[in-house]
């Protein structure tokens, strides 16, 4: 069962985590001012109550996991988000990510596998402050041609390689970030779509996520 209670217990871990955060590196006041207001127990079982404003990862089902908020910082703040953009993401999982982009006043298209998750968020009554939130059921490897083009993409998990169609989906002048298979973990990719349709490839730290699948997942897979 979800929390559904912001308490002052829940604002001051949450302004400890962001003050964690910060000194980690990330600088951008929009992110962190959208991990501030966004209430992340939320987004977990009850039971992680007194440790969701920890910085670190947490299962939710489905062999998903919430991110790292600096993980979600960081991804952020590489897309260099401003309102009003079109922002597809890859990968809703519990949606922390997606409502970090909608706080930030970004139109937010979201992309989920996994049906149940998929399910789950539909009926999480939080997501319906921002109706700048549009979820989808499907195969993240396609994106959302329909929609496109996007002014910037997001891939949360760990890419095999950088989908062609996402590619083709991206706005000229727009940033795709993307962890990208290195063994055990992954580079965290920015690639900017320059106006002959190329593209100018920039490499950053090095992460950890779960692997991102083609196809969808219609039922549950017992982990």
């Amino acid at each position: 069962m979800r929390p559904q209670e912001d308490t002052y217990m829940h604002k001051g871990l949450r302004k400890t985590l962001v003050d964690e955060v910060k000194r980690k590196g990330i600088r951008n006041e929009q992110v962190l001012s959208a991990l501030l207001a966004i209430p992340r127990h939320f987004f977990l079982d009850s039971a992680f109550d007194k440790v969701a404003y920890e910085d670190r990862a947490f299962p939710i089902g489905e062999g998903q996991t919430i991110s790292q908020p600096y993980t979600v910082a960081y991804q952020t703040e590489l897309l260099d988000v401003h309102p009003y953009e079109k922002v597809l993401e890859i990968g809703t999982g519990s949606a922390y990510q997606a409502s970090v982009l909608a706080e930030m006043k970004a139109q937010v298209y979201t992309i989920e596998r996994q049906k149940k998750l998929f399910d789950q968020n539909k009926l999480f009554a939080y997501l319906r402050k921002y109706p700048n939130l549009k979820m989808f059921y499907g195969d993240g490897f396609e994106g959302l041609p329909t929609y496109a083009p996007f002014d910037k993409i997001l891939v949360t998990a760990a890419a095999p390689r950088v989908p062609e169609k996402l590619l083709e989906q991206l706005k000229i002048g727009g940033y795709l970030v993307i962890p990208v298979d290195e063994g055990n973990l992954q580079r965290m990719l920015r690639l900017r779509k320059l106006p002959d349709n190329s593209f100018h490839e920039e490499k950053f730290d090095l992460f950890s996520f779960v692997p991102m699948l083609e196809g969808k997942q219609n039922h549950s897979n017992g982990i």
